[in-house]
């Protein structure tokens, strides 16, 4: 299997996540020139950018996987989302899922508030 089909059948396990959880799905792979949101999704007055990771090994380290630059370039593309979609009284978050597959299993560690930005 390509790391593409990989990356997108973790990111549909991960919409699957947040659709039980109650949220709607505003957009997937929200690409800018200056960054990309893979889901943005939204549930009251919350709305959450993101970031999905796959690994087929046991360890993550987050510092690892969302490096500083990773996360300016998410909260660009954040920021632009925002500004043409005309968002207004939301409460932002930014999240991250971890997929991992243990035995061909699929696991999500899902880590809400993984970084933050000051508005």
């Amino acid at each position: 299997m390509t790391k593409i089909i990989l990356g997108q059948k973790g990111e549909q396990l991960v919409v699957n996540y947040l659709l039980a959880d109650g949220f709607i799905i505003k957009a997937r792979n929200y690409r800018q020139r200056c960054g990309e949101v893979d889901i943005i999704a939204e549930r009251d007055d919350l709305l959450v950018f993101v970031e999905v990771k796959l690994r087929q090994q046991r360890y993550f380290d987050l510092s690892e996987v969302i490096t500083p630059g990773k996360q300016r370039r998410i909260i660009m593309a954040t920021k632009d989302y925002i500004m043409r979609n005309q968002v207004e009284d939301r409460i932002c978050r930014f999240d991250v899922a971890l997929v991992e597959t243990k035995l061909g299993i699929p696991e999500i560690d899902y880590i809400p508030n993984a970084f933050v930005e000051e508005w």
